[in-house]
């Protein structure tokens, strides 16, 4: 097991240095592409900014203040950054490796297929939100270390939950990418697919308790418990920001069910791929 893992590991490396060889040799593009996705980010922080210049909290209950949102919009970036640059780029190619026949070779290749077709290119580009997304955290961090009422405290065991929970939301993703792309091989094209991971993670963006009133419960419903998006962000955020205090019983409740979610939700892209692998027919025949 040890020896197929280190297996692993390595061909995730030589993936991630030749995307990078890659990406190099092209370097124009890569700036290019590098200050475009830095500028998205910089106008979505004015946007919130703006926001904030009017309010204190995102309602008046919930604890989600400026420098506590600012910690759940900077989780919200490192775990997209990252699904952006490992898995996006490959899900997206998925259709064409199908109609070319390149799903072929792949299926030969002595190696997991759903790992190969999973991370064999990584858009680096992308990571460059990753760290404007850790500036702002750091920023978020030190403004909540000089609160006082309530008073605000980083210990290890919250620090260490949350870079498992960004793991965590960063495997929800992967399972809904790979369910997504898995479809290609009974339609034979998805182009649709970008398209609807942005409007289905769309509902991950914002913290929950705007979807807990009025025609927003049953939202707030399905997208918890059926396709459990909201947890992605938020529960990493809140266990990091703590925007109420003390907790509440509840918090500890739903990061027990996020994690449980993730190993299902692993699980069930696990089973559909495997499914969709078995109705997939050679492109030569």
């Amino acid at each position: 097991m040890f020896n197929g893992l280190r297996r692993h590991v390595q061909l995730l490396v030589a993936f991630a240095r030749n995307s990078l060889v890659r990406d190099m040799t092209f370097r124009g593009n890569f700036i290019v592409d590098c200050i475009s996705s830095l500028a998205w980010l910089l106008m979505n922080l004015g946007f919130y900014l703006l926001i904030f210049f009017h309010v204190r909290s995102i309602g008046a209950t919930t604890g989600w203040g400026r420098d506590e949102f600012y910690v759940f919009l900077a989780t919200t970036w490192i775990i997209n950054s990252i699904v952006q640059a490992f898995l996006m780029p490959n899900a997206q190619e998925f259709s064409e490796l199908i109609r070319t026949g390149g799903l072929d070779y792949a299926l030969l290749k002595p190696i997991d297929t759903q790992f190969l077709i999973s991370f064999r290119r990584v858009e680096w580009a992308s990571l460059s939100n990753a760290v404007a997304g850790v500036i702002i955290l750091l920023y978020a961090i030190w403004k909540l270390s000089m609160r006082t009422d309530p008073p605000w405290e980083l210990s290890l065991g919250v620090g260490l939950l949350y870079v498992v929970y960004i793991a965590c939301g960063v495997a929800l993703f992967y399972s809904l990418i790979v369910c997504l792309a898995a479809t290609s091989i009974w339609l034979g094209r998805n182009q649709s697919l970008y398209d609807f991971w942005f409007y289905i993670t769309n509902f991950s963006r914002y913290p929950m308790e705007i979807y807990q009133s009025g025609w927003g419960i049953p939202l707030w419903y399905i997208f918890t418990f059926v396709f459990p998006i909201l947890v992605i962000i938020n529960v990493p955020a809140r266990l990091l920001a703590q925007p109420l205090s003390p907790r509440q019983g509840w918090e500890w409740g739903l990061a027990i069910f996020a994690f449980l979610a993730t190993i299902a939700s692993l699980l069930l892209s696990r089973w559909v791929f495997q499914r969709a692998l078995r109705s997939y027919s050679s492109a030569s025949s």
